[in-house]
């Protein structure tokens, strides 16, 4: 929204937060703050356990099976906790920054992108919602798509790119 789309031909939003995820008075179907809230004191507490039930999350690992071994959260829980500790928990304010006003300028082909599972990022309230705000943008919901969706639906989310970027 800040530096126009002159030097952008297409856009793809894929399991992304936009357009806004906190519940507010202007947004009741949103998340509560109280969640947020919850990772943070998480990952203050004990982020390698934190971490460790996040990734399970992020790859549905419980209902994905052959989708997604436990060797692959190891190896994402090895990045994620060797990341800085200040950062991880700061990050976690973006996830509720709002994101309407940006969405609302994508003036450009836009492809949305997101797991019908996503237990990270709800899909009613991301990419279904920046579908309906961006004009003319295509909605691909990936069935049983966990939030790690280029991970455990790789061949879906990169056939959906192919022909996207072809078109």
């Amino acid at each position: 929204g800040r530096h126009g789309s002159s030097k952008v031909r297409k856009a793809a939003l894929i399991g992304a937060v936009p357009p806004f995820l906190l519940k507010t008075a202007d947004n009741p179907h949103g998340i509560d703050k109280s969640v947020f809230d919850g990772i943070q004191a998480g990952l203050r507490k004990d982020r390698p356990a934190f971490l460790d039930g996040f990734l399970h999350n992020f790859y549905n690992a419980d209902v994905l099976g052959e989708r997604v071994s436990e060797k692959l959260i190891e190896a994402h829980w090895n990045i994620a906790v060797g990341a800085s500790a200040k950062a991880a928990h700061d990050c976690v304010a973006a996830w509720y920054e709002d994101f309407r006003s940006d969405v609302d300028k994508i003036d450009v082909p836009t492809l949305i992108i997101h797991g019908d599972a996503d237990r990270i990022v709800p899909v009613a309230i991301s990419g279904e919602l920046a579908h309906k705000r961006i004009e003319g943008s295509r909605y691909i919901p990936i069935k049983d798509g966990p939030h790690g969706i280029t991970w455990t639906h790789a061949h879906e989310v990169n056939q959906a790119l192919l022909d996207f970027l072809a078109a």
